[in-house]
């Protein structure tokens, strides 16, 4: 492959399960994990997350997009020298400071009366402690969405697909639809240095069948995904060998 891949968007996801925050320039560091990505989960009744031994669960345990889609609703902000979150609802804006018990309590009673029919048991915050993040995925940390991937959805369906749909942490330009799942055990390359290996294609679930705007559940992405390629896989993990700067705008290239 001798095709560049350009960086179109970078994005980090503060809290599980809520709203995406664009990025220009990331520092990422050697096995480490997306900066500013997963740092909370909301807790959906007893997870049984130890935070002193952390060990991955699974999504189901937390509020997310898969199940709770009015979550798309909320309006999100964290600022990482408060560590206050910033949430905007019916046009009000609420902070909370999630490094303290009155801001994570301030969280868990928005969600208590904004989505009361999600709840399995009380709403917790978790912060995840060092070390760990609350990713999908227990291996992969930085995750990679193709536009021309979702743009055959697009031509698919008959209608724009956002790609935010698919929560990544990287949109790439460059490659050829689904050119992606074909490069797991590949490195890319930055300008700065930064290598990123290719772990495992992303398993796409309902959650990007919820409009990110709206809140609404109007299409049935892994269905098409299925019907059109006999899989449900769009994007793929990675993890980082060599840390270095990313920035939007970079042209990546394969090296291994």
């Amino acid at each position: 492959m001798t095709a560049l891949i350009h960086v179109s968007a970078l994005h980090r996801y503060p809290v599980k399960g809520l709203s995406p925050e664009r990025l220009d320039r990331v520092e990422l560091e050697t096995s480490g994990f997306f900066p500013g990505d997963r740092l909370y989960a909301v807790e959906n009744g007893p997870s049984g997350f130890n935070p002193v031994a952390p060990r991955h669960q699974p999504k189901t345990k937390y509020l997310m997009l898969m199940r709770d889609e009015a979550l798309a609703r909320l309006h999100t902000r964290y600022d990482d020298a408060s560590a206050t979150l910033h949430i905007e609802v019916g046009g009000e804006t609420l902070g909370a400071k999630l490094d303290t018990p009155e801001g994570r309590a301030a969280l868990e009673d928005l969600l208590r009366r904004f989505v009361p029919d999600s709840l399995k048991g009380e709403p917790k915050v978790l912060a995840a402690p060092p070390q760990y993040r609350f990713t999908d995925s227990p291996t992969g940390y930085v995750s990679l969405i193709n536009r021309a991937s979702v743009q055959m959805l697009e031509d698919e369906l008959g209608v724009p697909v956002d790609p935010l749909r698919f929560r990544g942490n990287l949109l790439v330009e460059g490659l050829a639809p689904f050119a992606e799942l074909d490069m797991v055990g590949q490195v890319i390359q930055a300008p700065s240095g930064l290598r990123l290996k290719v772990t495992k294609r992303t398993v796409r679930c309902a959650a990007t069948n919820v409009d990110p705007s709206t809140g609404l559940r109007d299409l049935d992405i892994p269905w098409t995904i299925d019907k059109r390629l006999g899989h449900r896989d769009l994007g793929v993990y990675m993890e980082i060998i060599a840390g270095g700067a990313l920035a939007v705008g970079d042209d990546l290239r394969v090296v291994g």
